[in-house]
């Protein structure tokens, strides 16, 4: 049970904060080199528990003479700090994180060696127990609790206007879109299924979806800046730049539709960063290869 309470700390402001706003404490006196308390001292400590058993006790420090190594002074006070826990710790209050501190030899020496060999007791009285933190000078944990992000319903469908200014009726991956309003600054997220007609950025229109689902994400997180990345297969050398072209015609897409551009950026690999390594073994990994990511730069 000791073992549980005892650290063996010197804390100046717990000091200070005792000395300061509760005056309340006791003494107990040891012979030299005893760390048992005589007699008389033990009947002083049995009345002083009985006169405040609904106090607590916040701190128990323990004092010897300059007699005898430091070493010895140093086990010689946890010693007497250690008996005097035992005897009150069943009879009155003890603060939880309870110290206890064994300063041997190392304060100010009284002059008269006695007054030296001691263990004090500090306490606080039993009307003061509800402002004991106050009183220790001890600051209450703040809790901080962070406000989560209101849940963004999406619609289940979209309908647009194309190019040629026929509609489509689109469903959206609503599953993707709150991962993406959702994600952390630094994630990387895969656009999948956003294709472009072979060897040009020209997005096929099967894909257009797509882009529409990722223009009401960043509708309805105002807060969301993303850079938009661009990657190709097969070619180890993307000598057209390719891959920018492509991530810039979403950016565009996205300017277009009145997203601030201070939130967008793009960038090309080319095919420098290939989840599968070149030459592609089929066209599954080739199409894994020949993608577009996003990277959320701040949420």
């Amino acid at each position: 049970m000791l073992s549980m309470f005892r650290i063996f700390v010197i804390v100046g402001s717990f000091l200070l904060s005792i000395a300061a706003f509760s005056q309340e404490q006791v003494s107990l006196y040891f012979d030299s080199n005893k760390f048992v308390l005589t007699k008389k001292e033990e009947n002083r400590l049995n009345q002083w528990l009985l006169a405040n058993s609904n106090n607590k006790i916040v701190a128990i420090h323990g004092f010897t003479d300059e007699d005898g190594s430091t070493e010895f002074n140093d086990t010689l006070a946890q010693k007497r700090v250690d008996f005097i826990f035992n005897k009150v710790k069943d009879q009155i209050q003890i603060r939880p994180d309870f110290k206890t501190l064994s300063l041997g030899e190392k304060f100010k020496q009284s002059d008269v060696k006695a007054e030296n060999r001691r263990v004090t007791i500090f306490y606080i009285l039993e009307q003061d127990i509800s402002r004991e933190d106050e009183i220790l000078g001890l600051k209450k944990e703040t809790t901080i609790v962070e406000e989560s992000k209101p849940e963004i319903e999406y619609p289940e469908k979209l309908v647009f206007e194309n190019p040629n200014g026929t509609k489509t009726e689109y469903k959206l991956n609503r599953e993707f879109m709150k991962r993406v309003g959702n994600a952390k600054s630094g994630e990387k997220l895969t656009i999948d299924n956003l294709n472009f007609v072979i060897n040009t950025f020209a997005i096929v229109p099967e894909s257009r979806g797509k882009l529409y689902e990722l223009l009401l994400v960043l509708q309805n997180n105002p807060q969301l800046k993303i850079e938009i990345q661009g990657h190709l297969c097969c070619m180890p050398v993307d000598r057209t730049d390719l891959s920018t072209q492509r991530a810039k015609a979403i950016y565009n897409f996205l300017i277009t539709n009145d997203v601030y551009r201070a939130r967008l950026s793009y960038k090309g690999f080319g095919s420098t960063q290939p989840i599968y390594p070149l030459p592609e073994k089929n066209e599954s990994e080739r199409a894994a290869n020949r993608r577009v990511e996003i990277l959320i730069v701040e949420n």
